[in-house]
């Protein structure tokens, strides 16, 4: 047999190739091309940094515009007059969120589809139906010129933007992972963002619904155990049967159960400055970038105002000026009522009312998806509103739920941000809030003349004859008609209590002799009572010990609960490790530290009395609208802990069965994920934030580069001053203090704040997720509005 050479060895002996050679010239111009491709993409994507030094032509500027950019990336924005400052504001958003911005107004316009594809036809189908944008749109219709003005201007300078990174090919790299360029930026837009955090805070719809649910499901004792308020007129059921509420609202975006927020304000009588303290930090999704974007604007015409806003909308919405300063909760009133209606069989388009049939509006919305063809959709809606029941499709069925809201009536927050942001005292401010329609939040305030002040502002509606939004009402009678709005003069308020202090966490604000229905829906009481009780506690309160309170991880719910569950189990039989897992609790202190084991048994525990309780029972879907499953747990373990029948815990075998067995499930669930070592077991091994990037999840690969910091183990819990509230099933802290912030009012032009992740949007800059530590660990910083220093941009006008 021929041995066949190869063919090198065929060559004369000095053109032959050495493999060595070879290999190293492959590898070589591998490492070549692989330092090429990297420096063209790091080049391409350092384009869309941010720009903060150097000189920028914008045409459509009066006169020039500083913006210096401080050590923690908050811009300073000054210019001489206003439009030319809301111009600036704009511009300086964009560079800096722009992505973050496009995203807002799709989610809530209902266009993601255009650019994500059909896997958000759902979502876009069901922003289109309750109508946010339509809802901006009225409300655009109804602004003074002077605020259509400063909306023009912000738009002006979000689009000078667009066009110069459109130009230079310097748009952020979302925009190229996702082939599609931002289209122009109207003054709707911003109004649409800010309908969309109404909707984000707005109300309890779903609570109406479950509640249907469950007297359609149950018999009505074992129905109301699960209702937010034992209702005293014992609410009836309307119809059997008609209504599959868990089909309904299968594909629904139900908002976080309780989007709210921690403030308080204590006067000068009990502050080591002798001056007012106020402290906020508004509780809701926590994701990079921030929902919030911290500015200081001022101008020549003697605006000087720091704070937050969201992104894509002008003004700052918290923070405080040279003179005041603000924060608020979410109220949380019942401004959403669900309507059965009555269909036509004869007539789809029709709803009877008072004997009568009425016909809908029909409102035609062509939903274009990328890469498939665009979706005739058409919302239905009546006299009080959008058909919410079947947005997912036509039923066809005679009998479906509409939504009545407040939000969705034209509104004018963005004139109550104007006024509220050049308010030099109470009276003043007050003014402003009359403006401010949706959503209802507490404002608390405080001043350098001592006041301190709160409110309940917003538009809530009045419930008469004893109707008090538990459940849907029959759209065709008149009786259940909205009669009106509870007036701003009677809306609850307080200024310079003789208590020294004013907080609210989303608890009950209105006294019981209150003569307005507001809401049946409170949060837990225990941040607030844990507010109070610090801040009853002392007279000489600073600046650190606000801060402290902010970051108080002290579960009082835990507090109330572990000792009542050891004196249930005294005399259970459990097994060595069960019995480990109760003497831990006994010695805990109940704060809910990330090093500590107690924190991750109790919430386990609780979690899984729940499940013991509901899961037989209570479908998946229907537990997603169950927005008061906790307050319902508890109020359940109460009344059996006092001696009084419980029917769900009675079902379940009685109280120290259900107890039991959850613990069993807990114990033996946390040994199979942390081990046998009781001792070695930490909250913050499984409690943990991360801030996601909204492309993370796509892959991997993404997830490195928009994820640039590793998830932190972080104390406190969904019920603890510092809010931390996370996903039962993977432990990521997802929701809680998106910007807090803390002013002694003896020195207004100094402010305290933390806004996790931080400032900017573009993953390559240092102010990207710079605060995720600052965020966990309570580190403040300073921003001031007399002294700035830092990097500096000049706008002008073209020469």
């Amino acid at each position: 047999m021929v041995k066949r050479k190869k063919v090198y060895e065929t060559l004369p002996k000095k053109k032959r190739f050495s493999k060595k050679k070879i290999s190293i010239g492959i590898l070589g111009f591998i490492v070549v091309l692989g330092l090429a491709v990297t420096l063209f993409v790091n080049g391409y994507i350092n384009k869309s940094l941010p720009t903060t030094e150097g000189t920028v032509e914008l045409s459509i500027l009066e006169k020039e515009v500083t913006v210096i950019t401080d050590e923690d990336g908050v811009p300073h924005i000054q210019a001489d007059n206003a439009r030319d400052l809301y111009i600036a504001q704009g511009y300086i958003q964009a560079d800096r969120r722009m992505f973050q911005m496009e995203l807002s107004r799709r989610q809530a316009s209902g266009t993601l589809s255009e650019v994500v594809g059909e896997d958000a036809v759902n979502q876009d189908k069901y922003f289109r139906t309750l109508g946010l944008r339509r809802a901006a749109e009225e409300s655009y219709e109804v602004y003074a010129d002077e605020s259509i003005e400063v909306l023009e201007a912000f738009a002006d300078g979000v689009n000078a933007y667009m066009e110069e990174a459109k130009e230079s090919n310097s748009l952020p790299i979302e925009f190229t992972l996702m082939d599609f360029e931002p289209e122009e930026w109207t003054p709707v837009d911003s109004l649409t963002i800010g309908k969309f955090m109404a909707f984000d805070l707005g109300g309890h719809w779903e609570q109406q619904a479950f509640n249907y649910y469950l007297l359609n499901k149950y018999d009505a004792e074992k129905a109301y155990e699960l209702f937010p308020a034992y209702p005293e007129n014992r609410p009836t059921i309307i119809q059997e049967d008609e209504l599959d509420i868990a089909a309904s609202f299968e594909n629904a975006v139900i908002p976080h159960p309780f989007n709210g927020s921690n403030n308080w304000v204590v006067s000068g009588d009990k502050t080591a400055s002798g001056m007012p303290l106020l402290a906020d930090d508004p509780h809701l999704g926590l994701a990079t970038p921030s929902i919030w974007l911290q500015m200081h604007l001022e101008s020549h015409d003697g605006l000087n105002v720091g704070g937050v806003i969201f992104a894509g909308v002008p003004g700052i919405i918290l923070g405080h000026n040279d003179q005041i300063a603000w924060g608020v909760t979410n109220t949380g009133p019942d401004v959403q009522q669900l309507y059965i209606e009555k269909r036509n069989p004869d007539n789809p388009n029709e709803f009877l009312y008072e004997d009568e049939w009425e016909e809908a509006v029909m409102i035609e919305e062509p939903i274009k998806v990328k890469d498939a063809e665009t979706i005739a959709y058409e919302v239905t809606e009546t006299r009080h509103g959008p058909i919410v029941s079947e947005f997912a499709e036509d039923t066809g069925a005679e009998t479906v739920l509409s939504l009545r809201w407040t939000a969705l009536d034209p509104s004018t927050e963005l004139e109550a941000i104007m006024e509220m942001n050049r308010a030099a005292d109470w009276e003043e401010f007050e003014e402003g809030l009359e403006k401010f329609l949706v959503p209802a939040q507490n404002f608390v305030f405080a001043s350098n003349d001592g006041t301190i002040a709160f409110k309940a502002n917003g538009k809530i509606p009045v419930y008469e004859d004893g109707k008090d939004a538990l459940l849907p009402l029959n759209g065709w009678e008149a009786e259940n008609e909205w009669q009106d709005f509870i007036p701003f003069d009677e809306l609850p308020s307080v200024v310079n209590p003789e208590k020294g202090f004013i907080a609210t966490a989303n608890n009950k604000v209105d006294p019981d002799d209150y003569p307005y229905h507001i809401s049946n829906v409170w949060a837990q009481p225990y941040r607030y009572e844990r507010i109070a009780e610090v801040l009853e506690s002392g007279d000489d309160f600073t600046i650190e010990e606000m801060q402290d309170l902010q970051m108080d991880q002290t579960d009082l719910r835990a507090r109330e609960f572990v000792p009542l569950f050891q004196d249930v189990l005294a005399d259970e039989a459990l097994t060595e490790q069960e019995q480990d897992a109760v003497q831990l609790l006994a010695d805990w202190d109940f704060v809910m530290d990330k090093d500590a084991p107690q924190p991750l048994i109790f919430e386990r525990w609780m979690r899984e009395i729940q499940n013991h309780i509901y899961r037989q029972e209570i479908p998946g879907t229907m537990r997603g609208l169950f927005s008061t499953q906790s307050q319902a747990t508890e109020n359940l373990l109460r009344t059996a802990f006092h001696g009084e029948d419980s029917i769900w815990i009675e079902e379940n075998g009685g109280l120290e069965e259900v107890l039991a067995n959850s613990l069993k499930t807990t114990v033996e669930k946390l040994t199979e994920e942390h081990g046998e070592d009781m001792s070695a077991w930490t909250w913050g091994d499984y409690h943990q934030v991360q801030f996601n990037h909204p492309l993370s999840g796509i892959s991997p690969f993404l997830a490195f580069f928009f994820n640039r910091e590793d998830a932190l183990p972080v104390g406190g819990s969904g019920v603890t001053p510092m809010a931390a509230s996370y996903h039962s099933e993977t432990g990521e802290v997802d929701h809680g203090a998106s910007w807090r912030f803390v002013i002694d009012t003896n020195d207004m032009h100094a402010g305290y704040h933390i806004v996790g992740p931080g400032q900017d949007g573009h993953f390559k800059s240092e102010w990207y997720q710079n605060q995720m530590s600052d965020w966990v660990e309570g580190n403040y910083h300073e921003t001031r509005l007399d002294e700035t220093s830092g990097l500096e941009l000049t706008l002008t006008p073209e020469e």
